[in-house]
């Protein structure tokens, strides 16, 4: 369990993020098309997996924002906004906003993502959404870069997760 805050006051998580030199944990999440997608998916890509609450948010949109600008021309890199948002929110902001470089995934159909990534909020008045973080993870699914952002409302160390790639 990891202890974070939300505008100063405590709240915890079910565990703890992915460590560095781990292997990620295999998911199960929904894209835009209403399938399911998994790690396999992004097979022999390096992945940087942005973990936000809402894009109903200010912080979660203007960082998925700073992704999707990092991810043009990149072709070795896929950029993964994971959060409890239903599909279809998450590709009318995206499509708004006009990003089209990052890859929206919902949890719609199930938590595990949220607990086997540690991220799950268990108390307060977010609890059964995530919190703020960010994973990167070389070709194989190791991880290089991970971090669980201590208030929620702060925005992620970008720079230390796309130099990690």
């Amino acid at each position: 369990m990891a202890t974070i805050t939300l505008k100063g006051n405590e709240i915890h998580t079910n565990g703890d993020v992915p460590a560095v030199g781990s292997v990620a944990p295999d998911f199960r999440l929904v894209d835009k098309d209403l399938n399911d997608v998994s790690l396999a998916n992004y097979a022999g890509k390096k992945k940087l997996i942005s973990i936000v609450p809402s894009l109903d948010t200010p912080v979660c949109q203007l960082s998925t924002k700073k992704f999707d600008e990092f991810a043009k021309g990149r072709e070795d890199v896929v950029v993964l906004i994971v959060s409890a948002d239903l599909p279809f929110a998450m590709l009318r902001f995206c499509q708004g906003e006009g990003l089209d470089n990052v890859i929206p995934l919902a949890m719609m159909r199930s938590r595990n993502f949220a607990k086997d990534y540690g991220v799950l909020i268990e108390d307060g008045p977010l609890a059964g959404i995530t919190a703020r973080a960010l994973i990167a993870l070389d070709g194989d699914n190791k991880v290089v870069f991970s971090q669980l952002v201590g208030e929620i409302a702060d925005e992620p160390d970008y720079d230390s997760a796309i130099d990690a790639l």
